[in-house]
């Protein structure tokens, strides 16, 4: 049974959510794991995420989801300190796991984030609902063509999509990944790109590998002190300034949990 642990959501009744954010974590990351729990300048790296998420106007309120396994009783108790609500669900159904996080606020539409983008930026996030609502999508997202560096990705689309998908999706990719389900069928959910005006796509800014982390915090150490709410401009200056920072982990692939996934798909094909 999902346990809901309940905290502040900006003191917003869930009958006048219009847009709910959903950031799922969890500690077992296979291939860094505890790092939603990293201390950076003395804070976890997910308290970094949260109080940038929390600058985005367009969400009427977020909500963290994370897994029923005991590994992740720390990231209820960060959830507490930080006052937000924080739902527990199946540790790898995690479609499953985002739908009844959703399902108590009755959002009519959703914003996932992903525990490791500790600099999502909250104006990029805010630029993606406004194209998602002023195009009438059920899905958009700014990764369908990745033109933004890897770690500023954030996606949105409506609850009913979202139970569609909740109802239907078999595949383990689907499942694990929340939306391939919807964003597979353009035919039937109508598909929004929200693209950037230059490609930064050859940028690595999420933390899935050690060196990933030493980057980020790096950038904190350089920004952070001095400006709590830096955006991506500051982080580009600032690897501009510092370019042998971009070589610290830029030999690895985008999106390679995503691939093991699908691997996981075509041997339950061929079975």
């Amino acid at each position: 049974m999902s346990a809901v642990e309940r905290g502040s959501a900006r003191g917003t009744h869930p009958s006048h959510i219009r847009v709910l954010g959903i950031l799922q974590a969890r500690v077992s990351s296979s291939r860094l794991p505890g790092k939603v729990l990293k201390p950076i300048l003395g804070k976890p790296m997910l308290q970094h995420q949260l109080e940038r998420v929390r600058r985005a106007r367009s969400l009427d309120a977020l909500v963290v989801a994370t897994s029923t396994d005991p590994s992740d009783d720390p990231l209820v108790d960060l959830c507490a300190a930080a006052g937000v609500p924080c739902f527990r669900g199946s540790l790898d159904d995690v479609l499953d796991r985002f739908y009844l996080a959703a399902l108590e606020y009755a959002p009519r539409h959703i914003v996932r984030l992903t525990g490791d983008c500790p600099l999502i930026d909250p104006e990029i996030v805010d630029r993606l609902v406004e194209f998602y609502l002023a195009g009438s999508f059920d899905h958009a997202g700014n990764a369908v063509e990745p033109m933004f560096p890897d770690g500023l990705d954030a996606e949105i689309f409506s609850f009913s999509a979202l139970e569609s998908a909740w109802r239907e999706a078999s595949l383990p990719s689907q499942r694990e990944h929340v939306t391939p389900f919807i964003h597979q069928q353009p035919d039937r959910f109508r598909i929004g790109s929200y693209r950037n005006d230059v490609d930064l796509s050859h940028l690595r800014w999420t933390v899935d590998e050690p060196e990933d982390f030493e980057l980020v915090e790096r950038i904190y150490q350089a920004l952070y002190p001095q400006k709590p709410d830096f955006t991506t401009a500051d982080i580009l200056a600032l690897l501009a300034r510092q370019p042998e920072l971009v070589q610290l982990n830029n030999s690895f692939r985008r999106n390679e949990g995503y691939e093991r996934s699908l691997e996981q798909d075509r041997v339950r094909r061929q079975s």
